[in-house]
């Protein structure tokens, strides 16, 4: 039996959570695993529906927050080691900056012999001043020399992390894509759009277009809004614009909002978080993303799966999560006027929206599922326990 202690971030709506879940669950049986993790911040929406829905018990650590907090993280430190030496896991997992910090320290000071970590996004750009940003690259690098294995979710992060950030050594990185239980998505489509229209009021000629994310300004709604703005001058068919999530920026974006509101009649919706993702996406026309940073955007993969087309920015890992052209649009970072143009295109052009609605589902169906996902790291962890014990 192989033991794995699982440690994630925190339990708030994301692809870390569904991932953490799946590879807690579905695992071989040769895998024994546990999953711990802290809670949502104020503004994000908890997750553990999601564990539950799964059958999957996690240990909640309240002092695992996601701002650098020298008490509650010692604390959550001691509380980890703890953990770990009552566990004595074979292989310990962390997902994502918090949990990779705090638990590889911790893995490492009790001698576990194989440590992982899941760089889910990373914060080397747009998050952070210079200086700032400089001090995670040392600490980041730190951890590296600690861990086992890295992995990273695409093959431009793999880049970003060995090649331009110089984390680690690009062959310590083994890229795993995410996977997702993406069966719901295409389960009932046609009552589920007749659901989410009538809800929201939408008319059979309406067009409906979503931004699904955190309120941060990561997210760069600001640019959303000045796209949606720039479309509705040009001149576009009937559209409501829905802005799902909340966060730090909410009341800034929701003055936005309402100031657009009073001019064009109403047509911006915000609706906090939606659980059930998979019925509101099957309302909509189009799903867009205008971020800084990302990892692996998990709203353009579920809107693939849905059939729904999708609009982005060229960040992360979005040219490995959809098919230029036949799936969706990818567009320059912050270039608002070309994002603008190209919403304009999707929003008029029915056809071409149906033409990428046909090809979402067999882009994503294997390349993102979550036992794509479990098989590769099952290997993965084969290899690195018998490289350990080579030793």
């Amino acid at each position: 039996m192989i033991k794995v202690l699982r440690i994630i971030n925190r339990f708030n709506i994301g692809g870390p959570t569904y991932n953490a879940t799946f590879l807690t669950r579905f695992l071989d049986q040769e895998f024994e695993t546990r999953l711990i993790g802290g809670l949502p911040e104020a503004g994000e929406a908890d997750s553990l529906h999601i564990v539950k829905e799964y059958d999957v018990e996690p240990i909640i650590l309240e002092e695992m927050q996601r701002n650098p907090n020298i008490f509650s993280d010692l604390k959550a430190f001691w509380k980890l080691r703890k953990v770990i030496k009552e566990f004595r896991p074979d292989i310990v997992h962390t997902h994502a900056s918090k949990a990779g910090a705090l638990g590889r320290l911790a893995a490492f000071s009790a001698g576990v012999p194989v440590i992982v970590h899941t760089y889910h996004g990373h914060v080397f750009h747009s998050y952070f001043g210079s200086l700032k940003t400089k001090i995670f690259k040392t600490i980041e690098r730190f951890l590296a020399r600690r861990s086992t294995g890295i992995i990273a979710i695409s093959a431009l992060q793999k880049e970003e992390i060995g090649n331009i950030h110089r984390i680690c050594s690009p062959e310590k990185i083994e890229i795993i894509p995410l996977g997702f239980d993406l069966t719901k998505f295409q389960q009932n489509l046609p009552e589920k759009r007749i659901e989410t229209r009538s809800k929201y009021g939408l008319g059979e000629y309406e067009v409906a277009v979503a931004i699904v994310g955190r309120l941060a300004p990561i997210k760069n709604h600001a640019m959303f809004l000045d796209a949606c703005e720039l479309a509705l001058n040009h001149g576009i068919r009937k559209t409501c614009f829905f802005i799902v999530g909340d966060g730090e920026l909410f009341a800034e974006i929701k003055m936005r909002v309402d100031e657009l509101n009073a001019r064009f009649e109403g047509c911006f919706v915000m609706t906090s978080w939606i659980k059930d993702i998979a019925t509101f996406n099957a309302g909509m026309d189009l799903i867009c993303l205008t971020s800084n940073n990302e990892g692996t955007p998990v709203s353009l993969i579920e809107a693939q799966a849905c059939g729904v087309p999708v609009l982005t920015s060229d960040v992360g890992g979005v040219k490995d999560i959809l098919h230029e052209g036949e799936t969706g649009i990818i567009v320059p970072a912050g270039n608002t006027e070309l994002f603008a143009e190209k919403l304009v295109h999707l929003i008029n052009d029915e056809e071409i929206r149906k033409k990428m609605s046909q090809n979402g589902w067999n882009f994503v169906c294997d390349k993102f599922h979550y036992k794509r996902l479990v098989h590769d790291m099952e290997n993965y962890y084969r290899q690195l326990i018998q490289n350990n014990k080579r030793k």
